[in-house]
């Protein structure tokens, strides 16, 4: 195969990542897009690809047989569904993470896989980022020894402009938010440490978003939108103080590791700054990054080897295009797994593997926080 042929589920929001794949002229191209929108699907038509075939039943675009691969974009809820029958109907598969919102919904994936014989790779965008493969780097090294302690606290400073006010909301369509977007950061930890978590503990509640506001109320129609400071205008503008809201808006994980490591992982979604703050504790020294300052902190301990000489700080170069630069990489990857046969950095495991994690805490959280063993993988799906 030289050029791969793509067909998108989903062409709004995340489905926008298509303009990164139609290459005409190069390895892969945009033919086809499915979304129950129609606006949308205009708009994906005229923005990407004219000539692309659009559909609001995204079955009469895996029925195509000039589309080689579907990319998966569609609302977390819908992960499951559309990419185990992509991968029935023999197409290679990008799902956006999370994998799904359920253990044994990312299991029957993992079994579709399996049976299919196609690629499958999961949207993890964070192990592209210069920031975190950097410390992927250092922590290979063996700079600061075994790795036996990691703390990450992540500050969601938009938190309510891009989950609060529409679908992600409510726990019938993520699950939780320490599976949502938490996804990405107990995947970091799972991959920076080498190691899958095994039991959780956490604590979480509902201390800001959500409240006694309709459900049908949406900002533009609002009589305090002049005054709240969480009123929205455009895309997402449903009331974010609204009944229906029941997803955590402040979590905190306390996680075992395979090897003994001990995480823990906080996220609040009402922090007035963008920050994702790791450190990594290991026998030899710590390791912690900066996100605002694009730095990254080594600091080495007294061990009787070279390591102990010199603290180091890392200057984290600029990268082009969306998620610091991510996307490029992350798409590029996909290419390379179907026309080269190159393993991806994020693989369908990996991505069970968090869902996994974040499933178990929420369960912790909705139980009191009482101790939740994470559902180990068949080993029939590896």
């Amino acid at each position: 195969m030289k050029q791969v042929r793509i067909g998108m589920i989903g062409v709004s929001g995340r489905g926008r990542i298509a303009e990164l794949w139609h290459e005409p002229s190069g390895r892969s191209m945009i033919v086809g897009g499915a979304d129950i929108n129609e606006r949308h699907l205009q708009d994906f038509k005229k923005d990407i690809n004219p000539e692309a075939f659009i559909t609001t039943d995204y079955r009469e675009l895996l029925e195509r047989q000039d589309i080689d691969a579907i990319a998966v974009t569609s609302p977390d809820y819908c992960h499951e569904e559309h990419a185990i029958a992509a991968l029935q109907a023999g197409k290679h598969v990008f799902c956006e993470k999370p994998l799904a919102i359920t253990v044994e919904g990312c299991d029957r994936i993992l079994q579709a896989h399996k049976e299919s014989g196609k690629q499958l790779m999961v949207g993890f965008n964070m192990r592209y980022m210069n920031m975190f493969r950097t410390m992927k780097e250092i922590v290979d090294s063996g700079a600061i020894g075994e790795i036996k302690a990691v703390w990450v606290r992540h500050f969601v400073g938009h938190g309510g402009d891009y989950y609060y006010h529409d679908w992600h909301a409510n726990s019938r369509n993520t699950t939780s938010m320490l599976l949502q977007k938490g996804s990405h950061d107990i995947d970091i930890i799972h991959w920076i440490t080498g190691q899958y978590t095994k039991k959780v503990a956490a604590f979480g509640s509902l201390d800001f978003f959500g409240g006694n506001k309709p459900n049908d109320l949406t900002c533009p129609t609002c009589d305090q939108r002049q005054i709240c400071t969480e009123a929205q205008f455009e895309t997402r503008t449903q009331c974010a103080f609204r009944q229906e809201i029941d997803v955590e808006d402040n979590s905190m994980m306390i996680m075992e590791l395979e090897g003994g490591i001990k995480a823990s992982y906080l996220q609040c979604h009402f922090t007035p700054d963008y920050h994702r703050n790791y450190t990594f504790i290991g026998t030899e020294g710590r390791i912690e990054n900066s996100q605002p300052d694009n730095k990254v902190y080594v600091q080495t301990r007294r061990s009787n080897s070279y390591r102990e000489l010199a603290d180091r700080t890392y200057e984290i170069k600029h990268a082009e295009g969306g998620h610091s630069g991510a996307d490029p990489g992350i798409f590029e990857d996909f290419i390379r797994m179907i026309v080269d046969g190159k393993a991806p950095l994020a693989t369908p495991v990996a991505g069970r593997m968090s869902v996994a994690a974040g499933v178990a805490a929420t369960e912790s959280i909705r139980s009191g926080g009482q101790v939740v063993e994470v559902k180990p993988l068949d080993p029939q799906l590896l």
